[in-house]
């Protein structure tokens, strides 16, 4: 039974932790990385899709963002659709396709990109320890219906820190690393 508490305490902290890693991977750091836009909101076919469901995304250069509409006539909406939401870039149309040119990062924009990191992790950190909380009051109350004896309960406890810990530390080098990131630009 504490078996069950701790694989399903296990499978939120992953899904923390890839919440955690999709999110910084929209942060801009400098360097062209597809998906910086590619969650962006368009409005076609009478509907709003996110742009990777409508044009391939590459980054062939460090710098530079180029969007590969499968449907041209999508362009005008895609070019509205990244020109408004607020990265600060501003889309070029180039016959069939866009480029997208990343102006380097002022040092007053890396500082704010960096508060941003830090503060997605403690968003995560603080959803970690929550299901560290559900798990260990599932685990008091296995005891406390004489499921499990104390010691069990006692381990299971244990358990359900280190694995916390765990993925807490594991935060900290994506923060780490991310935050490196920001400064070698």
């Amino acid at each position: 039974m504490v078996n069950q508490v701790l694989n399903e305490a296990e499978k939120k902290m992953d899904k923390t932790l890839q919440d955690l890693k999709a999110d910084l991977a929209r942060v801009r750091t400098g360097r062209a990385a597809p998906s910086l836009i590619e969650d962006t909101p368009v409005e076609a076919y009478g509907s709003l899709m996110n742009l990777r469901d409508l044009a391939t995304i590459s980054a062939p250069e460090p710098r530079l963002l180029t969007v590969q509409p499968w449907d041209a006539g999508n362009t005008p909406q895609i070019l509205k659709a990244i020109q408004q939401a607020g990265f600060g870039l501003n889309p070029i149309k180039e016959g069939d396709f866009i480029r997208i040119p990343l102006p380097p990062l002022t040092e007053e924009r890396r500082k704010e990109m960096v508060k941003l990191v830090r503060g997605k992790i403690e968003e995560h950190r603080i959803a970690a320890r929550q299901i560290r909380r559900e798990a260990v009051e599932k685990i008091n109350q296995l005891e406390k219906n004489d499921d499990i004896s104390e010691d069990e309960k006692r381990r299971g406890e244990e358990k359900v820190q280190v694995l916390t810990d765990k993925v807490v530390k594991e935060m900290e080098e994506i923060s780490k690393s991310k935050e490196k990131e920001l400064a070698e630009l």
